[in-house]
């Protein structure tokens, strides 16, 4: 190699190892704030109303929050105040879920924390609310499990368990830790 090929070769080696701790920097930066970015909401809406329809065009849910924030590089959402109506495939009436707060994950499952209240909007139901403050609901086989206290009231009824499962289309109640029954019969 003559001087000149080995100048050059130099000139670019000094410059490659003057920059080289800068690029990596950058690099580091980008991570950190992308990193930072999954933890903003990728967007926000206050008072909003969404309804989800099934493939024949037939309403499966509605909600309503009062602030929803999407996190999608983590893969939920966040309900402020949710009000979550079921409408179940079979002729049977849907359910409403209220609570303070709640996620809805991808996996189509929503968790609901504090003064959480299940109400059945149909007159003839057997168990008419559930009151807890946390529940699990997979949306789409529309079932629920609690670990919590959980009271089913019906109208001459009311149970107290400490956890409990439920599956809302088949109306099937499972008791974890059975507290309290107070039943009311009708006097004729």
């Amino acid at each position: 190699m003559n001087r000149l090929g080995l100048s050059i070769g130099s000139l670019f080696i000094a410059a490659l190892l003057l920059y080289l701790p800068s690029w990596m920097d950058e690099s580091e930066e980008q991570q950190k704030k992308t990193g930072l970015d999954a933890l903003e909401p990728t967007y926000q809406a206050k008072n909003l109303t969404t309804k989800l329809y099934d493939a024949k065009g037939n309403l499966t849910h509605q909600v309503f929050a009062r602030e929803m924030q999407h996190f999608d590089q983590l893969g939920f959402i966040v309900f402020e105040q949710p009000l979550y109506t079921l409408y179940s495939r079979e002729n049977t009436s849907p359910w409403q879920l209220n609570a303070a707060e709640g996620t809805l994950y991808d996996n189509q499952v929503i968790q609901l924390e504090n003064n959480v209240t299940i109400t059945s909007l149909g007159d003839d139901e057997y168990v008419k609310t559930i009151q807890t403050e946390f529940i699990n609901v997979e949306l789409e086989n529309q079932t629920m499990a609690s670990d919590q206290e959980v009271i089913l009231s019906g109208s001459r009824f009311t149970i107290t368990s400490i956890g409990f499962s439920a599956d809302l289309r088949s109306e099937y109640y499972e008791l974890q830790n059975h507290v309290k029954t107070v039943y009311s019969p009708v006097i004729k």
